[in-house]
């Protein structure tokens, strides 16, 4: 790594499944859940045949990536490593087989899971809990695929921050996951295949996702491709005093206001609107 700073790099090309993404390219990560309890429109994409037809319908909305996740976030429940992986690793492999050359992700943090979801043909580990197993990234550079380092503020999985505080939170974020890009370099994982997440709603309040958003350049700064996870957070919803049906204008003008601030990866509900709130952004910087 280079950089005018410990653990920044000199930006570049992010390279998953065979392409390379220009740092001026701007993706739609889609969001299927094979889970029945997601917090927004729970069970949509449970069932495996409705799982399908969405992946057929963000990819022709635009998706560029498709995230596959089997454990909601919220607190609930326990999901074993087996359940988790029977739940998403067949129908990775399925979308593999529908979409040879599409950008899969498998939205884990377990190492188990994520072996699996590799073995079925994903291209990226998205490890939305900041590192918690710390074998993912072995995973990860064992086949040679991408890893999204995130900022959980050191919380375990699926659970709410409580009273939670920072001195300063962006730099708390920048901190945590440069160290996970770091550490993940040194196991073996390519530098253009890593990704850093500053996980709004994973071990903040609202206040400290505004306030991420709002220094969001200071992330982009360090050379790494930078993914935001905005989608319809509960940051979103007590900004605006709406419900999680009614959050996709605040989700829009975070996506834009990420795009600007030069993020990458945009993880999404609405694949549509999020493809034309980019395009715009990069209409207007002349992209």
């Amino acid at each position: 790594m280079s950089g005018e700073r410990e653990g920044w790099r000199a930006p570049g090309p992010l390279r998953l499944r065979g392409r390379e993404f220009a740092p001026g390219c701007l993706l739609v990560m889609a969001i299927v859940n094979r889970t029945p309890d997601s917090f927004y429109r729970p069970g949509l994409t449970w069932d495996d045949a409705a799982a399908m037809a969405r992946v057929h319908e963000v990819v022709a909305e635009g998706a560029d990536i498709v995230d596959i996740g089997g454990v909601p976030a919220k607190p609930g429940g326990e999901i074993s490593p087996a359940e988790e992986i029977r739940r998403t690793a067949a129908f990775i492999g399925a979308v593999r087989a529908a979409y040879p050359d599409l950008v899969i992700s498998a939205d884990t943090w377990r190492h188990e899971v994520g072996r699996a979801a590799c073995e079925a043909g994903a291209d990226l580990l998205n490890d939305t809990w900041g590192g918690w197993d710390p074998m993912l990234a072995e995973v990860a550079a064992e086949f040679n695929v991408g890893l999204v380092c995130s900022h959980a503020g050191g919380l375990p999985p699926r659970t709410r921050p409580f009273r939670i505080s920072y001195p300063d939170v962006m730099a708390d974020v920048l901190h945590r996951t440069l160290a996970l890009a770091a550490r993940a370099v040194r196991l073996g994982v390519d530098p253009a295949r890593i990704v850093i997440d500053p996980a709004h709603d994973f071990g903040k309040n609202s206040w400290h996702s505004l306030e991420i958003s709002r220094r969001l350049d200071e992330m982009t700064a360090t050379g790494w491709p930078v993914l935001i996870a905005a989608s319809r957070k509960d940051f979103v919803g007590e900004a605006l005093g709406a419900a999680v049906e009614d959050r996709l204008a605040g989700t829009l003008a975070v996506t834009a206001i990420g795009a600007w601030a030069g993020a990458r990866i945009f993880r999404a509900h609405d694949v549509r609107q999020t493809r034309q709130a980019l395009d715009m952004v990069a209409a207007i910087k002349g992209c």
